[in-house]
């Protein structure tokens, strides 16, 4: 039988055991580093993820990579800037390896829109509409033109006929009610 080794059985081991207590001294500096700016950390992340347990898991990443690279970062006053680059690395990394499924189909997902109105027909109630705004009295017509096929306001349209905004409002609500009334447009209602 042979005797049992004197050193380790496992160099990686006793190097891992070393580098947990060196880990281990700067530990309680990044705790209370998380614990001052955690908070702050988690709006940041949350505006880059729409979901907000994305965004805690995101954190958590950005934290964990932080946290290996602690005895490396030089300057401590900088760690917010370092967790934002790691926030926004890491998402980037995860909107990168994002896994978009295609699947084909022998239909077309969308649906059928309605048909499109016959250019024919567009064209008689358009001149149905029009001969029924030629029937309206001068005034009247000239206030819907300007309003509706020319899209002023009811501002612009007093301006341009020098009259008051009242005026545009009440002649265009009667030529309005004249045009309903009007019986070649009685299909259209």
């Amino acid at each position: 039988m042979t005797p049992p080794p004197s050193g380790p059985v496992c160099v990686g081991a006793s190097t891992a055991a070393l580098g947990a207590a060196v880990t281990t001294a700067g530990y309680p500096s990044f705790s209370s580093y998380v614990r001052a700016r955690g908070p702050v950390l988690l709006r940041t992340a949350r505006s880059l993820t729409a979901n907000p347990c994305d965004a805690e898991d995101l954190l958590q990443t950005a934290l964990t990579k932080t946290f290996v690279a602690w005895e490396r970062i030089e300057d401590h006053r900088a760690l917010d800037g370092y967790v934002r680059r790691a926030l926004l690395n890491t998402r980037t990394s995860q909107w990168r390896k994002r896994k978009v499924d295609e699947f084909a189909c022998e239909e077309l997902p969308e649906p059928a829109g309605l048909p499109e109105p016959d250019p024919a027909e567009q064209q008689v109630l358009h001149d149905a509409m029009w001969r029924a705004v030629m029937k309206l009295p001068d005034r009247q017509r000239a206030m819907v033109v300007l309003r509706y096929y020319e899209d002023l306001s009811e501002a612009q349209t007093a301006e341009v006929l020098g009259v008051s905004i009242g005026t545009v409002k009440s002649a265009v609500s009667r030529a309005l009610g004249k045009l309903r009334e009007d019986p070649e447009l009685t299909p259209v209602r």
